[in-house]
């Protein structure tokens, strides 16, 4: 007997299988409002240079002395980074003069004064992470992310080690050490640090949650239960939202974003572990009293099953047959489907956070576009759940892709007073960079054989992760050139896109189990058995 046969007998997807999703959720929710803090906690508001002596210019208006004291751009605004080594009195005069003498200007010798109308604190005005220390301001997402990258190696490993219950309750406890101890950082190193902590922490979080609730639904609801638990990723992002319009200063926004894990680790212990993780490891007598549990729970009284009956479902390994990352470049396809892959995914990422990381280059207030950009996100995934039975996933991925990175592209060229236009491209773009991060896990999952496909899933998601660090440093190339960022994110997102061609078509093709499925003409699977049944267990995360 399979496990699947099991499953069907004590009830599949029933009350038992809907309270664990429903509980998982939590967790899931708050996934974005820390991988997409940094909008908000690293928010930058207008500054200019700290004027000495102000209090000399007392039959001066403000404005009049920001007329003398600092040099202005070429559209008319003040300049945040420099000013004059000299008051220039003449200005009063004409303020459309030019100085005479361009060694009168200087950076800011005596810090910043900041407009606290938006935003109380940040930590970009907690420690001047501005002008020559704004890339540490952007760093701090790439710290996050590279966390991120390393727990995922050692959650990965932890949660197949030692179950999925037991890492995830310590990924969560963790999440609040490490979240508490960033918002009563004292300095930027400590901020950093503790930041990266976090994504470490965070990491076991979206690794381990989909696993332990997929392991328990049988193969018919799968996809369905997938699509139900990503969704709340979307709803995440819209409560970030609401609780950064409600809290503007950075220490209490951490504690806000932070505090919900502990309402997770909470509602947790009532998951019980996975019986399918217990049997693989010999831990029957447990994975017997979850399977009661669960059929008197689905009503399935009657259900009965033999401890001796479990062990006979451990499956078998074949001696000396033993696969790694490695494998994944040993043979021609299959070395390249990864290498593909591999640039796709890192595109997706790079994309993804690319337009998520900057809600203010497109129009509206950083609140609603992160509203938004959340909402935008649930018909997406819908939609494209429809498309890659249709259009088939080489197709979907690659022009969902494509269209990402033209929509990006078109906000360089449409003009900044086009508000309204600009809005509804980003807010496009976003809807297929969304759609294009679902279907790469189907897709991925399709591709790589079933004794690959875990190995597989951790080196795309390894680029991800990578894209994902890289991102907010690219914001950094505006100061060569104002749209190169956008350029950038665009060029990326078309090449990775067009590279997604190069892979072969799954759609209604038999999943491979064995490389060599991989390296001879794949079968065709009937159209009843269509389902993506082989959907890998970490789908839809970000």
């Amino acid at each position: 007997m399979k496990f699947e046969d099991l499953l069907l007998e004590i009830g599949g997807f029933g009350r038992f299988q809907i309270l664990i999703l429903f509980i998982l959720c939590l967790p899931r929710i708050n996934l974005p409002m820390h991988f997409l803090l940094h909008n908000f906690l690293a928010a930058t508001p207008s500054h200019h240079c700290a004027i000495p002596h102000q209090e000399a210019f007392v039959n001066l208006t403000m404005e009049e002395i920001l007329l003398i004291s600092i040099p202005r751009e070429p559209d008319g605004t003040f300049k945040s980074c420099e000013m004059f080594s000299q008051p220039q009195f003449h200005l009063l005069l004409n303020s459309s003069l030019q100085p005479e003498n361009n060694s009168i200007i200087q950076h800011c010798q005596h810090g910043w004064v900041y407009d606290h109308s938006q935003f109380t604190s940040t930590i970009s005005t907690q420690w001047d992470l501005v002008c020559e220390q704004r890339g540490l301001n952007q760093a701090t997402a790439t710290f996050f992310f590279i966390g991120v990258t390393m727990g995922a190696v050692v959650f990965g490993y932890l949660s197949d080690r030692f179950g999925r219950k037991a890492m995830l309750l310590l990924s969560l406890m963790f999440s609040i050490i490490f979240g508490m101890l960033s918002a009563a950082s004292v300095s930027y190193i400590m901020m950093a640090i503790t930041r990266t902590l976090t994504g470490v922490a965070l990491s076991g979080v979206s690794l381990i949650v989909l696993p332990l609730g997929m392991e328990w639904v049988d193969i018919q609801h799968r996809t369905f239960s997938a699509i139900l638990t990503s969704i709340f990723w979307s709803i995440g992002n819209m409560l970030l939202a609401t609780v950064a319009y409600l809290v503007r200063e950075w220490h209490w926004l951490l504690v806000a974003v932070t505090a919900p894990c502990l309402l997770s680790m909470v509602c947790l212990w009532w998951v019980p572990e996975s019986a399918r993780w217990l049997i693989a490891n010999n831990k029957v007598k447990q994975a017997h009293r979850n399977l009661l549990r669960c059929a008197r729970m689905n009503g399935r009284k009657d259900f009965t099953v033999s401890q001796e009956a479990l062990r006979r479902m451990t499956t078998d390994k074949k001696p000396g047959e033993s696969y790694s990352y490695i494998s994944l470049f040993r043979t021609p396809v299959l070395r390249k489907i990864s290498l593909c892959s591999g640039v796709v995914w890192f595109g997706v990422a790079f994309s993804y956070y690319g337009m998520s990381l900057n809600l203010t280059g497109f129009g509206l207030n950083m609140y609603l576009s992160q509203f938004v950009f959340g909402v935008i996100e649930i018909p997406a995934k819908m939609i494209i759940y429809v498309l890659v039975n249709r259009a088939g996933r080489r197709q979907s991925q690659a022009w969902t892709l494509i269209l990402t990175g033209l929509c990006i592209g078109a906000n360089v060229i449409i003009p900044k007073p086009f508000t309204s236009l600009r809005s509804v491209v980003a807010v496009m773009g976003k809807g297929f960079s969304e759609a294009a991060f679902t279907t790469v896990y189907l897709y991925t999952s399709e591709l790589y054989p079933t004794v690959l496909r875990q190995n597989g899933m951790g080196y795309t998601s390894f680029m991800a992760r990578l894209g994902g660090a890289l991102a907010p440093l690219v914001f950094l190339l505006d100061e060569v050139w104002r749209s190169l960022p956008e350029v950038t994110y665009c060029g990326v997102a078309v090449c990775s896109g067009s590279v997604a061609f190069l892979l072969p078509e799954t759609l209604n093709v038999r999943l491979p189990e064995v490389i060599e499925d991989i390296e001879k003409t794949q079968v065709k699977r009937p159209p009843q058995n269509s389902t993506p049944e082989g959907m890998p267990l970490q789908s839809l995360l970000k």
